[in-house]
């Protein structure tokens, strides 16, 4: 083996070498010019964290100061009636009654998409929201209002909003689901004051059951003068002998156009506005 080829065998590890050796001693140096650094100011980094300390604690203390009714408190008070507003909105107003009613009205039309889903629930919550406007302004000035003053804490704030709506759950509640309700609980109907003395374990079940009665009686009503076209036109089909054609294609129309002529969405939505006391 000649010189030459020792030297090119060599070459390569040899560089690889100096280069493992360069990059050592740098790295070497860095770390010591750091730690030169770090020991130089451990005053200044001491000062800078206790500041960042004492900021982060006083921001703390002002975020769960417990004292401030218009802070913390208010803030969990209403994500928490947020994220039960759904079943309050059903349960606790007169969304249930509408939307069961709308419900049962397309379907004796016989009409199992139109309206859409999207548009009854949107008219059902702004009839709720209409229909329970008197009930949320007193809510706001018997409750809401003192405790943004400081007058109550947020369990009393919560009882004094709970008589408003109670109130007005029980004019809508019949006596014998309120005395159903009554006797499985075994408790007996306040003499005085029912709507602060009785709790909402049973006025809230006995208000839905009243209100999923007064649905249905509504919704067979609005049955019978469409029931009485579908028999008109089954009749008349029969009677021509065309058994094959659907008796409910031939009397939608029908039956559309009668609602039209009786003005029926306004007759609906101002029976059911006049229905709630």
């Amino acid at each position: 083996m000649t010189k030459a080829e020792i030297l090119s065998k060599v070459k390569k590890p040899l560089i690889m070498l100096i280069i493992s050796v360069v990059v050592i001693v740098v790295s070497l140096c860095s770390i010591k010019t750091i730690t030169a650094s770090a020991q130089a100011a451990p005053k200044t980094s001491t000062s800078t964290t206790q500041q960042a300390d004492k900021n982060d604690g006083n921001i703390l203390d002002g975020f769960l100061n417990v004292k401030d009714n218009n802070g913390t408190l208010e803030l969990v008070l209403l994500i928490t009636i947020l994220s039960i507003a759904p079943s309050l909105l059903i349960l606790m107003t007169s969304f249930t009654r509408i939307i069961i009613v709308f419900s049962l009205l397309r379907n004796a039309l016989g009409i199992q998409q139109t309206p859409p889903n999207q548009v009854l629930v949107g008219l059902a919550l702004f009839l709720t929201f209409f229909i329970m406007s008197p009930v949320l302004k007193q809510m706001d000035k018997v409750a809401y209002e003192p405790y943004k003053k400081g007058e109550y804490s947020t369990m009393e704030a919560a009882k004094k909003a709970s008589v408003p709506l109670k109130e007005w759950m029980l004019k809508q509640t019949t006596k014998s689901s309120q005395q159903f309700f009554l006797d499985l609980a075994d408790k007996e109907m306040p003499k005085d004051n029912i709507a602060e003395n009785l709790g909402l374990e049973v006025v809230v079940p006995a208000f839905i059951i009243s209100e999923l009665k007064r649905a249905f009686i509504i919704g067979f009503l609005l049955y019978i003068p469409f029931l009485v076209i579908d028999i008109i036109v089954a009749s008349t089909l029969m009677s021509m002998g065309m058994i094959m054609l659907p008796p409910a294609m031939i009397s939608m129309p029908f039956k559309l156009l009668l609602f039209i002529m009786i003005n029926g969405w306004e007759l609906l939505v101002g029976s059911l506005v006049a229905g709630f006391n």
